[in-house]
């Protein structure tokens, strides 16, 4: 077992932005900001949610969790990023190392399983709204939340292990300021066969299962639309998916590219992974509380009403 440990490295070195060193310093600002806007943008939702009765509605027990999974991504992220950033302290242990892209990996899949709940949310609201509430119900809200949390760490429970079965001997420098599993398993100097078609599983069966059957439910809502007779009824009910679209192009374009270019971009320069995959992080959590509070009229009064009751 002893021999089995001495290939993996104490640590791992992150890195900023590679050419951009010098430049860290003036980083921190724009990334303090993103974290600001994320961690507090999407607080207040899940706060204004739990405290509105007029949120205590599917739709809205929904967008929490899409909220919460959010929340816990930047949490993921932001002690290596700001420690990286501003304090230019890259080291960060292997076995944390290994945690932290456990973390990121299953918040990410589990964000994805909720935009699929919210594509069902919206299919059963436009489609057959006289049985929205009996479908719908909070037990049914619940287990689908569950649900999603646990096909995530059903899946990627064996990612930690996949990395440590590699000998990782030639650098332990990452190319991110956090730990990613694609970045991780190209420093191993053993055939990384097992670990890649592993990956390709898990982005195919979760993501892009995900995702046909958000644009499935779509296809669906869009055939049910236009059977209706009003045009002005129409439109209000397209109107009420906007805000699930935004959040849906926010995190699968990101995702997208980034899972691309990881994947067949090997002569793409290296700033262009980082660039992509902060993309991916940092966007959606910023995006979606900002989405829903301009497009969400119900979500902009409650939190205006929220914070009328504070009491200074």
């Amino acid at each position: 077992m002893g021999s089995f440990n001495v290939t993996h490295p104490a640590f791992f070195l992150l890195t900023g932005i590679p050419g951009l060193e010098s430049s860290h310093s003036w980083l921190v600002g724009p990334l303090c900001v993103m974290y600001a806007v994320a961690l507090g943008g999407n607080t207040v939702i899940l706060q204004a949610v739990r405290v509105q009765p007029s949120l205590h509605e599917p739709m809205y027990y929904f967008l929490s969790m899409l909220s919460f999974s959010d929340v816990a991504i930047s949490m993921a992220t932001l002690p290596t990023v700001l420690r990286t950033f501003c304090l230019n302290a890259r080291n960060i242990a292997f076995d944390a190392c290994l945690i932290q892209m456990f973390l990121i990996h299953f918040f990410s899949m589990m964000e994805s399983g909720i935009l699929l709940a919210m594509s069902f949310d919206r299919y059963v609201a436009i489609c057959d709204p006289l049985h929205y509430t009996t479908v719908l119900t909070t037990e049914v809200i619940a287990a689908m939340g569950l649900g999603a949390a646990a096909r995530s760490f059903i899946t990627l429970f064996p990612l930690p292990f996949l990395i440590k079965r590699l000998p990782i001997c030639r650098s332990n420098v990452l190319s991110h300021s956090y730990c990613l599993h694609p970045d991780v398993m190209r420093l191993a100097c053993a055939d990384i066969t097992i670990n890649s078609i592993y990956g390709l599983f898990v982005l195919v069966s979760t993501f892009g299962m995900d995702l046909f059957f958000i644009f499935l439910s779509y296809v669906l809502i869009l055939h049910s639309v236009m059977a209706i007779a009003s045009r002005e009824e129409s439109l209000k009910a397209l109107n009420t998916c906007v805000s699930h679209i935004l959040a849906v192009l926010a995190f699968y374009v990101p995702m997208t590219g980034v899972s691309t270019v990881h994947r067949f971009g090997k002569h793409v320069p290296c700033y262009i992974h980082v660039l992509m995959s902060n993309v991916y992080l940092f966007v959606p959590p910023v995006l979606n509380p900002l989405i829903y509070s301009a497009k969400t009229k119900e979500i902009r009064q409650a939190i205006v009403h929220m914070f009328r009751h504070i009491k200074i």
